[in-house]
């Protein structure tokens, strides 16, 4: 097991928490996530206590993003929730991942004490029956309860994710979806294209009907921009949409802590199956509860695997993840991986633009295939290059 590099001590200035628990595994997930497990609670909530005082040395003070993900961070027993967001360092932006049927008014009113800043809550569609297909627990009418509580609670940055693709879903069942999430006034939407992993039981169920659906993706995300964007959100992302406040006390709401990873950001991340990126490394805690409870619990850091990152590596992921933004990337340090005569073509046929001396970026046209282009512009090794030209993304 290898040590951070002594040169990042006090320079991270973005955190990851992972909270695994959830009271159901939807088929399609496939995030690390434990079901149930209430006596758990208390001691995982412990456990990350003593990580975080592991790698306290590595994070800045205060922090600029602290991100409390899962599995559903909402369903934690309430009192170790609570006693979570109170050992969390100070940080700019405090996100907390939530799903509808777990956010009730008191839920809400701890979140607000705790000072999280934003809430991200796991809408995914309003229609009953694509509810029922993702095994989802929520109804919709949960989720127009959840927001309302945020709000009464003054949370004032909900963010909402939808899913787009699902088995059964027709161009309408999106429209509607989008205009329900609309009309809760959201002020940051992600809207992802489902992806179910090969091997699934849920990838298998739906084999058919998601192979229909993949031909559909393009139209589906031209739904999605052309809505959101005609309601006056800014489309910043591949898969995300901020709503714009303007004047002088404007707020910027787009994902802060997002926006640091794709913009190549070093992370610490704690708790099963989290990922850090560290300089020239990349760690993963591995994904046992058991086993990561049993170390902490007797002082040791838990087991890690280590990837270590050379700087055509580093430099292919900046790429792919400053291409999804809709700001320019700049092409310092990525010449050796840009397949030039790949760019000329993608510029010739107006997806790709370099205009401006020194970024690229991609088109409004050519980030509606931002994956293939993606693809197709970076210089792989042998060894590493994609199975397919088309590398989906979202």
């Amino acid at each position: 097991m290898s040590a951070a590099p002594r040169s990042l001590e006090g320079r991270v200035r973005h955190l990851y928490v992972h909270l695994p628990f959830c009271v159901h595994r939807c088929g399609y997930c496939d995030f690390v996530t434990a079901v149930g497990r209430r006596d758990d609670h208390a001691r995982y909530v412990d456990a990350l206590a003593a990580e975080l005082a592991q790698q306290r040395d590595l994070l800045a003070d205060p922090l600029e993003t602290v991100f409390v993900g899962g599995g559903t961070p909402t369903f934690t027993e309430l009192p170790s929730l609570q006693r979570l967001l109170a050992f969390l360092p100070a940080a700019g932006e405090l996100t907390v991942e939530a799903n509808p049927e777990t956010v009730t008014p008191a839920v809400a009113q701890a979140l607000r004490d705790g000072g999280v800043t934003r809430v991200s809550v796991g809408a995914q569609s309003f229609a009953p029956r694509l509810l029922d297909v993702l095994e989802r627990r929520a109804s919709p009418d949960d989720v127009r309860r959840a927001v309302h509580a945020l709000r009464d609670a003054g949370l004032d940055n909900i963010s909402l994710d939808l899913l787009y693709g699902i088995p059964g879903e027709s161009a309408a069942d999106l429209a509607a979806d989008l205009t329900e999430a609309l009309a809760l006034e959201p002020d940051h939407l992600s809207c992802y294209e489902l992806e179910a992993k090969p091997g699934t039981r849920f990838a298998n169920t739906w084999a058919g009907e998601l192979a229909r659906q993949s031909e559909a993706m393009e139209d589906h995300l031209d739904l999605v921009v052309e809505t959101l964007t005609g309601a006056g959100l800014r489309w910043y992302e591949t898969a995300n949409f901020a709503r714009l406040e303007t004047g002088r006390r404007g707020r910027d709401l787009r994902a802060r802590h997002n926006l640091a990873i794709w913009r190549g950001a070093d992370y610490l991340g704690v708790g099963i199956g989290a990922v850090s990126t560290l300089g020239d490394e990349r760690r993963r805690n591995v994904r046992s509860l058991g086993g990561y409870l049993a170390a902490l619990a007797a002082g040791s850091p838990p087991r890690r695997e280590v990837e270590r990152l050379d700087a055509a590596t580093k430099a292919r992921e900046r790429l792919m993840l400053g291409l999804r933004l809709d700001e320019p990337v700049a092409r310092a340090g990525l010449d050796a991986v840009i397949d030039e005569e790949a760019l000329v073509r993608l510029v010739d046929a107006g997806l790709v633009d370099t205009s401006s001396e020194g970024v690229l970026r991609l088109t409004r046209r050519g980030r509606f295939l931002g994956g293939a282009i993606t693809a197709e512009l970076i210089e792989w090794e042998p060894a590493r290059a994609p199975e397919s030209a088309p590398l989906r993304f979202g």
